[in-house]
């Protein structure tokens, strides 16, 4: 006999029965509302992309130890994506000379990191990326955040619930160098154990910075520098291109009320080397959910990569549906299942034949509201148990006596609250 087949998953990903998905296009619907006010338009890509695409700007972490790639039967070396910036970088310098800029696009890809499943990272994840091309001023970078702050607050969140944790990377490196006498190369180092100090064990994080060429003093200074709020840290380095984008960059926050969801974080690097200027990291505040929850920035040069000279200023952010869930759920901003829209079942009655029932279906599909017809024999009780385990939130009843009546009765299986219409009118009952 053979073996059975597995049924789980493969480790890191996820199976979504309707109930799961009835929850993913709630939340997704949301994000596509909220990002089709702002004006963003919807793009796609492929799931396999070259491996030199990553390894070329993602970093040591993500393009060496997380990336799932391989050589196909063609000798190349293809990846599955383990992020969307490289592949939307990748579409616009395609066409280039096509574009009206500035563009602002988003898109909902599913993605592939082969991470140590836990808390908030999964190997396969959903991820909402949002992204403004060729704009190089501070305007591009204040509306991503609002971007944001905005899919936040679509949810029902306040500035109790999330906070936005904002720093450059320009100002970063301006500041290291300063305080710890080092070069581009060492600031580089340093900015990797700072990016990943939360993640460190005690100690850990002094060690690599030994390891970086700083002395104790040096330690102590950098340490300052994430003590500091924006306009004490801007102070130090007035003449730093950087501390200039930051002072611009909270400005435009406080005028136009942002500034309540934001603050400055020294220690906000992010790990992806394409980020050039303005970085951020959007934080859950409860407890439980005790890391960032996602971020992003400005990357000029990563367009480049493409069409040499011809760079397009970038700045955007990747949002993933893990943490989105787990912010979600925490802070109790999930709807229960069956809330929402009006969804029905037409119940089947001995007396009732199928062809009636399947027109009163018809006449509120004909009205825009979502409904079945009960198959098979089940008891009336049966019939509406099943109808509520599957997230109807009403049941339509239309017996013999209604029939001769001309009628049916709706029932709302949350309140019990039963209403009769006539038939052709059905829709009223659902008001």
């Amino acid at each position: 006999m053979e073996a059975k087949l597995p049924t789980q998953p493969y480790k890191g990903t996820r199976d979504f029965y309707p109930r799961d998905m009835r929850l993913r296009n709630w939340f997704f619907g949301k994000i596509r509302k909220t990002l089709e006010l702002l004006a963003y338009d919807e793009y796609g890509g492929p799931m396999l992309e070259p491996f030199s695409l990553y390894a070329a700007k993602s970093g040591v972490e993500l393009a060496g130890e997380q990336t799932y790639h391989f050589t196909d039967r063609g000798g190349r070396e293809p990846a599955v994506r383990p992020q969307m910036t490289p592949t939307v970088a990748r579409l616009v310098a395609a066409r280039i000379n096509e574009l009206n800029f500035p563009v602002k696009w988003f898109s909902i890809p599913n993605l592939y990191r082969y991470e140590r499943p836990q808390r908030g990272r999964l190997r396969e994840h959903w991820q909402v990326n949002v992204d403004i091309f060729g704009c190089e001023t501070q305007e591009a970078d204040i509306e991503i955040i609002q971007c944001a702050a905005m899919l936040m607050l679509a949810y029902g969140a306040d500035e109790s619930m999330f906070r936005v944790h904002v720093s450059n990377r320009r100002f970063f490196r301006d500041a290291v160098a300063s305080a710890c006498r080092c070069g581009r190369e060492g600031a580089a180092a340093i900015s990797k154990a700072v990016d990943r100090r939360a993640k460190m064990a005690p100690g850990e994080y002094e060690r690599e910075l030994e390891k970086a060429g700083l002395s104790a003093d040096e330690v102590e200074r950098l340490d300052e520098l994430s003590k500091m709020g924006v306009d004490e840290a801007i102070a130090l380095l007035p003449e730093s291109d950087g501390a200039r984008e930051l002072s611009d960059l909270f400005a435009g926050l406080r005028a136009l009320g942002l500034d309540k969801y934001c603050e400055y974080d020294f220690s906000v690097v992010r790990g992806l080397d394409y980020y050039t200027g303005t970085v951020f990291e959007v934080f859950d505040l409860d407890p439980q959910n005790n890391r960032a929850m996602f971020g992003g920035g400005r990357y000029d040069d990563l367009v480049g990569l493409f069409v040499g000279d011809k760079a397009v200023p970038g700045v955007g952010f990747g949002f993933g549906d893990v943490t989105l869930e787990n912010f979600l759920a925490s802070h109790k901003l999930a709807p229960a299942d069956g809330e929402g829209a009006p969804k029905a079942m037409v119940l089947r009655f001995a007396e009732t034949p199928y062809a009636d029932c399947a027109r009163l279906a018809a006449e509120l599909r004909g009205s825009g509201i979502p409904c079945s017809v009960f198959l098979g024999g089940k008891k009336t009780g049966r019939q509406i148990e099943h109808a509520s385990k599957e997230g109807f939130t009403h049941v339509v009843l239309f017996g013999g006596d209604e029939a001769r009546r001309g009628v049916a009765k709706v029932k709302d299986l949350a309140s019990r609250v039963e209403a009769e219409a006539p038939l052709g009118s059905l829709a009223d009952a659902f008001v």
